[in-house]
């Protein structure tokens, strides 16, 4: 996966720490960090005179740095300050900058305004005439960037602490942090532009990336491509939707389980009745229990036979409603995939952030949890997590959660690893969905997984 790195408050502390450790100086990070944003707002707005508002901390010592820089570049430059610099590092950018600063409640509005008040670590809400202020001048603005994060965000829940404006771009310092991706934050932040300052970062926690997928190999065959099998219910056109993008996902051999078959076109997709004994094909590779099931004593059947079958499974749909606590105990190996609904009714009300309850989720179960939603979170056993970006509004019809199973069964079949697989599901339904454009239905975003792979 080319995944870029998410950290939270507590681990870009701990690796600014490790850089100064190394030799290098608050200052120089800093020094880096405004650079940075400097050279941001020029590529994205230009010349446009700018009012930059900084905090009493280092957020604002960035901010003052990014000043010099952009006056050094010819803008005219107005520095609004919400209070005295109050650590050494931001002092000494203070000190440095020779332009005009103002007070933060009597600033006057310019076209482009940079938000350096407060960055990652917050841990309460701006003062409501701070906000109010914050909200006036950037109501004002042409354009505007936000210094690592709207001021007012939470860095690592995602929460809005108090009102934040919609930005048109947030410079992340160093990496990603959670609130960058996570509801209702990630709705604030615009385009986020990644700041390499010189940090050398590690966590567990990445952006989904682009999937390293390889084509068949020559020697390749139907089934060693991945036979999945789609189990139907009460409901068999959420199966088929399934089954349709396993097929465009790439699987070698689908097949669908009916309760009465009912053949027509993709004519390559096997219809085969169900019955005891159905998934007892050694060749079959995963199994995708759920879209259109049913919760009744006959769906719960069905989804026992495919927990019970041995091969992976992906758990999505209806299946999501039946999963006890004895079925939960039999998920090693497979994924589920459910939305915020789906998963109050599998896990019940966790606490913390969705990224919190995703991974204990996946502990929990033993299984790897795909959270679907406009802030997708996708968390393995192990404690690793992906938070996939912003992907297309049009998901929001009936059917795209079907196709997204069918996608992570057909890689699940081909071998991969059910984190691996999942991460590949979700990026490529998001691909197909840019691809597909407005208002699609769910069996025209399964022909486009074909053109995303």
């Amino acid at each position: 996966m080319s995944a870029r790195l998410i950290l939270t408050a507590a681990e870009i502390r701990a690796a600014e720490a490790a850089a100064m450790a190394a030799g290098v100086s608050v200052e120089a990070l800093m020094e880096r960090a405004g650079a940075a944003v400097a050279e941001a707002a020029w590529r994205f707005a230009g010349p446009l005179r700018a009012l930059i508002l900084a905090g009493p901390g280092n957020n604002g010592g960035d901010g003052y740095v990014a000043a010099r820089h952009l006056q050094a570049r010819g803008i005219e430059v107005m520095v609004a300050a919400l209070g005295a610099p109050r650590a050494g590092a931001a002092a000494a950018a203070r000190a440095a900058w020779d332009g005009p600063v103002v007070r933060f409640e009597e600033a006057p509005p310019a076209p482009l305004l940079i938000d350096a008040l407060f960055g990652t670590g917050l841990a309460r809400g701006l003062d409501a005439a701070v906000a109010d202020r914050l909200a006036a001048l950037a109501g004002a603005a042409r354009a505007t960037i936000a210094v690592d994060l709207p001021s007012g965000v939470e860095s690592d829940s995602g929460a809005c602490l108090s009102p934040v404006p919609r930005f048109d771009l947030t410079v992340a310092l160093g990496t990603l942090k959670p609130a960058h991706r996570l509801l209702p934050a990630a709705g604030r932040c615009g385009r986020v532009a990644v700041a390499d300052i010189g940090l050398s970062p590690a966590g567990d926690l990445v952006e989904l990336g682009r999937p390293a997928l390889t084509p068949p190999a020559p020697e390749d065959h139907k089934y060693s491509r991945g036979q999945v099998a789609i189990v139907a219910g009460s409901m068999p056109g959420a199966a088929r939707l399934a089954a349709l993008a396993a097929a465009h996902a790439g699987a070698g051999y689908v097949l669908l389980f009916e309760s009465v078959p009912a053949h027509g076109p993709p004519h390559a997709i096997v219809h085969r009745a169900w019955g005891d004994g159905a998934l007892d094909d050694p060749r079959i590779g995963a199994v995708v229990v759920g879209p259109g099931l049913g919760r009744d004593g006959d769906g719960k059947r069905r989804l026992d036979a495919a927990l019970g079958s041995g091969r992976p499974c992906v758990v999505d749909g209806d299946a999501l409603h039946l999963l006890d606590a004895l079925r939960l105990t039999r998920l090693a190996g497979s994924v589920l995939t459910p939305h915020d609904g789906e998963f109050r009714a599998a896990f019940g009300d966790l606490p913390g952030s969705k990224l919190d309850r995703t991974r204990a989720a996946a502990a929990r179960a033993g299984a790897v949890i795909v959270h679907k939603g406009a802030d997708t979170v996708i968390a393995a056993p192990d404690g690793r997590a992906a938070i996939a970006p912003p992907a297309s509004p049009w998901l929001s019809t009936a059917g795209t959660g079907d196709v997204l199973a069918g996608a992570i069964g057909a890689f699940l079949a081909r071998g991969l690893a059910p984190f691996a697989a999942a991460q590949a599901g979700v990026w490529l339904h998001g691909r197909a969905a840019a691809l597909a454009g407005k208002a699609f239905t769910a069996d025209e975003l399964a022909a486009r997984l074909r053109e995303a792979v």
